[in-house]
């Protein structure tokens, strides 16, 4: 999964890029849009991960009988 965190970052990033270099408000509109795509999918890829990492770790307490 952090793969894909660091791939959607990188899209989000060359986005950017592509916005900066174009001289074209439609362009540069569709790209800034399209980064910001990427970061939510970013943010909520992290999320995902933690939430699992929490619930993993609870199942382990769990079964080896100790409590937090």
């Amino acid at each position: 999964m952090a793969d894909d965190v660091s791939t959607y970052r990188a899209r989000a990033t060359s986005e950017r890029a592509n916005a900066a270099a174009s001289s074209l408000a439609n362009v540069r509109d569709r790209c800034e849009r399209s980064a910001i795509a990427w970061d939510l999918m970013a943010d909520r890829a992290e999320r995902v991960t933690t939430q699992r990492l929490e619930r993993e770790a609870i199942t382990a307490q769990r079964v080896n009988g100790t409590t937090a």
